[in-house]
């Protein structure tokens, strides 16, 4: 909070407000109007939150038009360089890097509640063979709180890490589960003798007649694309699950509703369209006509995965993501023509005049859904992908929300459009 105010005043009625000007560490400071509808009977109308800072958080901060993304202070360039996820999600949780014996405590933890009850295996059976992974999950994950009911006292600090290492541990296990029942596939138990991603993509890939051989790219890969996900300031999905936390609901829920916001297409499907994209392009050959089309307004084609809301100038994930994805495409070797359409449309869209002078550059959610086909992994799990990389960040969120002394429960004001009061008429006089 600074010294400084701002007033406002009403011409008509001559009543005022002074509000005061909130200020954070970095980016643009705030007025807080928390008075505003008490002392001049007007409230402010702002469709998506664009202006509004609903929230206090130390967890994360972007700068959209420098191309800055920070976690607890720390840019992104430097994590994805020299950390791993494990240790980000506890960076995120807790404020600060571990030392080695942290981590080494908080790694054992998560390592050692990745299993899920077995009666929860079952769970899956009610599904129809061909439900979508996000149904699945965002119910698998909702229905933790019927299974650790014991430990849900929100009040309790140590219940509330407790909850959240949970949730990071069995967020895969959940995924991975979902996807082989998808596919008919026996659900695979946890190998805790491996590292997070790696254990992930075994659940994923392995069967019981072989072991499973898979480059070490792969993990490291999907580890710094976990990296990149795992939060991004009061989202949709992560102002979800403040939203439903503020109403004191166990965590599991909140997480649950963080997954459905995820699910949209807005939101976590952007990955998952840019797939789609390439697959209506269709071959490398076509990639001209379709960068033509795009230039075209009036053509109802769009090139997916191109700019962001946030990040005006680039998205310094995208920067991050690229050179791993060419790594993966020369080290697996894979041969799939729709890889060949992303790497022939970037680079029409990095030289094309009409991209480079809007700021078009290719994203995260470009090159993600890239490494995401050519680890193998099916278009209808990447939004799963992001919501166990995305975990991190909304137990971070929720544990703050509750460690914050002003919270209060989240209660929009609308501005009503509909009728005037006006009485009943029996249904003989309508």
């Amino acid at each position: 909070m600074s010294d400084k105010t701002v007033v406002l005043t009403d011409a008509a009625s001559n009543r005022s407000a002074s509000l005061p000007v909130v200020a954070g560490t970095m980016g643009d400071p705030a007025f807080d109007i928390g008075k505003l509808n008490k002392d001049t009977g007007y409230f402010t109308y702002d469709p998506g939150f664009m202006s509004t800072a609903a929230t206090k958080s130390a967890v994360t901060f972007i700068d959209g038009d420098q191309g800055v993304l920070l976690y607890r202070g720390y840019p992104i360039e430097q994590l994805a360089k020299n950390s791993n996820f494990l240790e980000v999600a506890y960076l995120l949780i807790n404020g600060e890097l571990p030392r080695a014996d942290e981590f080494a405590k908080f790694e054992h933890d998560v390592t050692h509640h990745t299993m899920m009850r077995e009666s929860l295996k079952n769970f899956f059976q009610g599904f129809h063979y061909d439900a979508h992974p996000m149904a699945m999950c965002m119910a698998a994950v909702g229905s933790l709180a019927a299974f650790y009911h014991d430990s849900l006292d929100i009040a309790d600090p140590a219940q509330r890490k407790l909850a959240a290492i949970r949730l990071i541990a069995k967020m895969p296990t959940i995924a991975a589960a979902a996807y082989r029942y998808s596919i008919g596939w026996p659900i695979r138990y946890p190998r805790n003798n491996l590292e997070y991603c790696s254990r992930f993509l075994h659940m994923m890939f392995e069967v019981p007649s072989e072991p499973l051989q898979m480059s070490p790219v792969a993990a490291k890969a999907l580890d710094l694309l976990f990296i990149l996900h795992a939060d991004h300031e009061q989202n949709a999905s992560t102002s979800t699950v403040r939203l439903v936390g503020s109403t004191g609901a166990n965590p599991y829920a909140c997480v649950a509703a963080g997954i459905a916001a995820l699910w949209g297409p807005a939101h976590g499907g952007a990955n998952e369209a840019v797939l789609k994209m390439l697959a209506e392009i269709g071959d490398a050959k076509s990639v001209g006509k379709a960068v033509e089309r795009a230039k075209d307004k009036n053509s109802g084609f769009r090139l997916m995965g191109f700019g962001h809301r946030v990040y005006k100038n680039f998205d310094p994930r995208a920067t991050i993501i690229r050179e791993m994805c060419h790594k993966v495409l020369g080290e697996l070797g894979v041969n799939d023509p729709l890889l060949d359409v992303a790497m022939e449309l970037e680079q029409a869209a990095l030289k094309d005049p009409y991209f480079v002078e809007r700021k078009l550059y290719p994203n995260v959610d470009f090159y993600s859904g890239i490494i995401y086909k050519a680890l193998g992994i099916p278009t209808e799990m990447f939004t799963v992908m992001f919501a166990i990389a995305r975990t991190a960040g909304w137990v971070a969120h929720w544990l703050e929300q509750h460690e914050t002394p002003d919270a209060k429960i989240g209660r929009p004001r609308q501005i009503y459009t509909g009728a005037s009061t006006r009485d009943y008429v029996a249904a003989d006089k309508r």
